[in-house]
């Protein structure tokens, strides 16, 4: 079973617009609402692949409500903690080719309803083989909050594909437990370890991913965008090139790629086979309407043109 954590979901909110005109009124009728989050949206596109998911974080209000009522629609296992404050909204505007987004920060979690979640979460960790954690912490939640999941992940011997950036992957990266996968794109890697990478020197990020602060971590994806991504399995380093396609809503393709891997993960596939999976959902994510969808026979498609290839060193 895999089970996917949101610690902060929201109500993802799409509007798609022609132009944006600022200091003006912007109207739209194509407008989209999804129970979202990171994790959600990872939760959906490994439904959508026809893995066993839970999902599990903490919900509040009628926000909370809503997004319940929308996994229960879509037939998902949910077993959230709730919480007394409202859950939040994320919006993303899509125009002219642009992605601008208005993330709320959410709500306050108090201590009590952490230990509720732990709680649950240790009771699913013990039927799990796999767990996501995705996303930014709520408010009230503790930096290491995410580095005491993965501790109690490793006592059950459940993989963690982790998905965060800022302080909560720093104390991961800094505790003693340490989660199998992480997932930085470029920029957060270069916010991570304070330099620059140039895709036309790629040794450079391969030597930047053997650093001491990833010791102990059996897979480091690094999300290229349109370039593909680079990967770290062991002491073997990967390039994987994707194709072109026409894109129609990029939000979530980077959840659709944990998706990809932690299906792929649960099914047995080969560190090839697990990256073309993993690309070739979030490939087919970017061409649905709806944040955190895919079509499996889309991706099944896409599987067979992604190349990775095995770098020498």
């Amino acid at each position: 079973m895999i089970v996917t954590v949101t610690m902060n979901p929201s109500i993802d909110i799409s509007y798609p617009l022609s132009s944006l005109a600022i200091d003006t009124v912007n109207r739209t009728d194509q407008v989209t609402k999804t129970a979202g989050g990171k994790g959600l949206n990872v939760t959906r596109v490994i439904h959508d692949l026809g893995g066993d998911v839970v999902a599990t974080g903490v919900l509040g209000g009628f926000h909370g409500a809503y997004i319940s009522e929308e996994l229960n629609k879509a037939g998902i296992k949910q077993a959230f903690t709730s919480i007394k404050e409202e859950s939040r909204d994320s919006i993303a505007i899509l125009h002219e080719g642009n992605q601008t987004e208005i993330l709320e920060s959410g709500p306050t979690v108090s201590s009590e309803e952490q230990t509720t979640f732990l709680e649950t979460i240790t009771a699913l960790l013990q039927q799990a083989d796999i767990v996501t954690i995705s996303g930014s912490l709520a408010k009230g939640l503790p930096t290491d909050f995410y580095q005491k999941l993965v501790q109690a992940a490793h006592t059950e011997k459940a993989h963690v594909l982790l998905d965060t950036s800022g302080e909560s992957l720093i104390s991961v990266l800094e505790g003693t437990a340490k989660p199998f996968l992480i997932k930085p794109n470029l920029e957060e890697l270069e916010a991570l370890l304070g330099q620059r990478f140039s895709l036309s020197e790629m040794e450079t990020l391969q030597n930047a991913l053997s650093q001491p602060l990833f010791e102990g971590i059996e897979w480091i994806v690094v999300s290229l965008g349109k370039a593909g991504a680079i990967a770290k399995h062991q002491e073997a380093y990967y390039r994987v090139t994707i194709p072109e396609i026409k894109v129609v809503n990029p939000v979530g393709s980077g959840d659709a790629t944990i998706a990809g891997f932690a299906y792929g993960l649960s099914q047995g596939k080969t560190s090839e086979d697990l990256l073309k999976l993993s690309m070739a959902a979030g490939i087919a994510n970017a061409q649905e309407k709806q944040t955190g969808h895919v079509d499996p026979a889309n991706v099944a498609a896409h599987f067979n043109n992604i190349n990775v290839k095995k770098i020498e060193r």
